[in-house]
């Protein structure tokens, strides 16, 4: 059973009026996360691997230096995934539950983005920013290329994928501006709730 690429939950045009233009979408789907999807199934194919979920071979592959390839592409659709469900058309607030608990473990929602928009600016090169459930508290953490909470046994609540691809077409090489713009206008309140729900 082969790897697939999943469509974008939105138009490719939707996220324009919100600081991501439809090119980016155009090149960061189809072309980088599609090639991620196509290396795997190249990498996997007749092996063990390739009956297993994504997440099994995430967790396989892991830390095991003969399968560094497999794991860094598996990571790459995994992140991807679940990066274009956390985004959404003009963004919103967390409410319920979530909203009190991210008042609960960091004060405020201005200190959750503060803390999330460093850790997305600090990431050195390529990799991801996370807000993650780690045992019933949220907290904030970012990886290194592939990797993601799943790796580490975590659960993921929200990314924002900082590779230069991300944002390059729509802030050059403004980091900072594309995760404020995140920040502000992007975030899929709804999706995360989902995610909390779950852990």
């Amino acid at each position: 059973m082969a790897f697939e690429l999943p469509p974008l939950p939105y138009d490719y045009n939707a996220l324009e009026p919100y600081g991501m233009k439809a090119e980016t979408l155009r090149f960061h789907h189809d072309k980088h996360h599609k090639a991620y999807v196509d290396n795997l199934n190249k990498l996997v194919d007749g092996t063990e691997l390739a009956d297993k979920s994504l997440e099994e071979v995430i967790k396989i592959s892991f830390k095991d230096p003969s399968k560094t390839g497999i794991f860094n592409n598996a990571g790459q659709i995994w992140n991807h995934n679940f990066y274009w469900l956390g985004l959404k058309p003009g963004g919103g607030q967390p409410t319920g539950e979530l909203a009190t608990k991210i008042q609960q473990d960091f004060g405020s929602l201005d200190k959750f983005k503060e803390e999330f928009s460093n850790a997305a600016a600090t990431q050195f090169g390529s990799g991801w920013a996370w807000l993650i459930d780690d045992g019933g508290t949220l907290k904030v953490t970012k990886t290194p290329n592939a990797e993601n909470p799943l790796a580490h046994g975590q659960k993921a609540l929200l990314t924002l994928d900082v590779w230069e691809h991300a944002y390059y077409l729509d802030f050059q090489n403004a980091r900072p501006a594309f995760i404020k713009n995140f920040l502000d206008q992007l975030i899929n309140w709804d999706f995360v709730a989902e995610q909390y729900a779950k852990a």
